[in-house]
């Protein structure tokens, strides 16, 4: 079974799955390993793994002790053509579609495409798209691109339509990591009844019931990322787990 078929089995079983967003500059590794073993006992249902940034060369040791300690699935979350590695099982094949930037719509993805087929990790085509967050963030920062406004949801589905007519397999809604505000229920209910991708919400999702709220409004799955490397306790991780997958239960049940 490819990573893809077995997210969209993760949706179909839960309907809605719960993604853990590792970043190599802010954990050690044995730190990076440990939570990755926490999220795997909490039925986390992926781990990303990258950084807008990547300050420094750890992303491909940090990758490798990963997948030798946990057996979830393990995706590269690139913020560039550098942030690959052969330990990985797949990789978000992103292009910043809310942008203008050449390079992160197309550029970074040729130049990434040799080497992705060289180690053999599988590309999943991912329309990235941007959305405000009240406050500047590293990834609007790092792609010199304007975030799409969150009270003009029919930027947002416009977008999200060309994706899918791109022939692209995912759609992630990023208010950006440590984010003021999260993507709005709103947008998140306008766009996932606008197209037929499945469908990623993530950055400043702080609590557990907000995670819900995201799965009840549209959301397939959820990323998070700073409210683990901040407070990753066993039983934090848990909590956000089981609302994720309440919500998507729920949401399964309804006519």
């Amino acid at each position: 079974m490819t990573v893809f078929a077995r997210l969209l089995d993760t949706r179909k079983r839960k309907g809605a799955g719960l993604w853990a967003l590792l970043d190599p500059d802010r954990s050690s590794g044995k730190g990076i390993v440990e939570l990755a073993r926490r999220c795997e006992r909490a039925d986390v249902d992926a781990l990303l793994v990258g950084s807008s940034l990547l300050l420094s060369s750890k992303l491909e040791e940090a990758l490798k002790l990963i997948k030798g300690e946990v057996s979830l699935p393990v995706i590269i979350f690139p913020g560039n053509a550098i942030q690959i590695s052969r330990y990985a099982d797949a990789i978000l094949y992103l292009s910043l579609i809310s942008g203008r930037n050449p390079d992160l719509l197309i550029g970074e993805q040729v130049k990434a495409a040799p080497l992705i087929r060289e180690y053999g990790i599988e590309p999943i085509s991912t329309g990235y798209m941007i959305i405000d967050s009240g406050s500047p963030t590293a990834v609007q920062f790092m792609s010199n691109t304007q975030p799409l406004p969150q009270t003009k949801p029919d930027l947002a589905k416009a977008h999200a339509l060309a994706a899918q007519y791109l022939g692209m397999k995912l759609l992630y809604l990023e208010a950006g990591s440590g984010a003021k505000n999260s993507v709005s229920e709103g947008i998140i209910g306008e766009v996932k009844g606008y197209v037929d991708l499945p469908l990623i919400v993530g950055g400043g999702i702080k609590t557990p019931e907000e995670a819900a709220r995201k799965v009840e409004a549209g959301a397939d799955f959820v990323v998070i990322g700073n409210a683990f490397e901040k407070t990753g306790s066993p039983e934090r991780i848990e909590a956000f787990s089981q609302a994720v997958h309440r919500a998507g239960a729920d949401k399964m049940s309804k006519p």
